[in-house]
């Protein structure tokens, strides 16, 4: 599957294969009105996607979405292309091309793109979106969005039921509302378990750096565990890795995030909350192809098996059975109501979050 690294006024080409996309992919192509299957008879979807400053590889939130796209290269026989966007200014570029190319579906990794995608959607109409982690007005994009919240109370509930200090940790990406909901999320978990539970919070940064600064996440987690802190929860893309460094060194845990990524630092790694972008990606490629996308919210979390928690056997022995009994009736009740997510989207809640 063919894929560049682009960002603004330069390129980085991910291999050698890809010189000949490049050119390919970034020349001007005719507007096309027609109907969500191929173009002609017989041909394969095309799906473009471009991903965030994280990179396809980030192990997290990106790597979720690039599995979505190489189910359905597999499974459906599409056509698959993406650029990893280095820097804000290269995503409406990416965007904007692959729908003057004529692609079947343009879609978007991250909140950062909800703009350049509204922009791109409103001068093709007849070209079909899908924008992850935000919500476009536009009519032909379909808006992938998740209940961060919930899975972010799971893990504070873990994180509550693990510690045996009483201190616990979030280590979040980019100071942005996406992520203050994480810990938002995350308090009120670990909170529900342990009222007198102590957490502590830091940002790695307040731009897309802070997405691929795995040296900062570190020096902050070994901060935290220095603090007492034993569990911390990072929502940080690739950064991530940095804290499951500190944790590894200082023989502590962490929970990761969007991916599985147990298997990062096996034994220290207590959880990871799955979000599955890569379902919402594949089911809405598969949409395109059967002819059945519509734009609009879709809504993925715990309740119909978007939001979840990862066991294998990298984790099985620190994420006891015990344990694993508390979080599933912890989902059970946010399922059904019973337990309300405060959440940072909510005006009421945003108001109390600093309280």
């Amino acid at each position: 599957m063919d894929g560049v690294r682009v960002s603004f006024g330069s390129m980085t080409r991910t291999s050698q294969r890809f010189k000949a996309f490049w050119p390919a992919l970034f020349t001007g192509g005719l507007l096309f009105s027609g109907p969500a299957h191929p173009e002609a008879p017989g041909a394969r979807i095309r799906v473009g996607v471009v991903f965030d400053k994280g990179g396809r590889d980030d192990r997290s939130f990106n790597s979720a979405a690039w599995r979505g796209l190489d189910r359905a290269k597999q499974e459906l026989g599409i056509d698959g292309k993406y650029v990893e966007a280095m820097d804000d200014n290269a995503y409406e570029p990416a965007i904007r091309t692959f729908a003057r190319k004529k692609f079947d579906l343009v879609t978007a990794v991250g909140f950062s793109q909800a703009e350049p995608v509204s922009r791109v959607a409103a001068d093709f109409p007849d070209r079909r979106f899908a924008l992850v982690d935000s919500v476009s007005p536009q009519p032909n994009v379909r808006s992938l969005v998740f209940g961060d919240h919930e899975g972010a109370f799971l893990a504070g509930a873990a994180a509550a039921l693990k510690s045996s200090t009483g201190k616990v940790g979030f280590i979040g990406g980019m100071d942005v509302p996406l992520i203050r909901r994480f810990d938002m999320g995350f308090k009120a978990g670990a909170r529900h378990i342990r009222k007198d539970v102590q957490v502590f919070s830091n940002f790695v940064g307040v731009t897309v750096d802070s997405w691929n600064n795995p040296p900062k996440a570190k020096e902050l987690a070994l901060a935290q565990y220095n603090n007492g802190v034993d569990v911390i929860y990072v929502a940080a893309g690739a950064s991530n890795a940095g804290v499951f460094d500190a944790a590894g060194a200082k023989s502590r845990y962490a929970i990761g995030t969007d991916s599985n990524q147990n298997g990062m630092r096996p034994g220290r790694v207590l959880t990871s909350i799955l979000k599955r972008i890569d379902v919402a990606v594949f089911q809405t490629i598969s949409d395109v192809r059967d002819g059945k996308f519509t734009a609009g919210k879709m809504e993925f979390g715990v309740a119909n098996g978007g939001i979840d928690y990862a066991v294998d056997r990298h984790n099985e022995g620190v994420l006891t059975p015990e344990l694993r009994a508390r979080l599933d009736d912890i989902k059970r009740q946010i399922a059904s109501g019973a337990i309300k997510v405060p959440d940072y989207y909510t005006e009421a809640d945003r108001a109390s979050y600093n309280k």
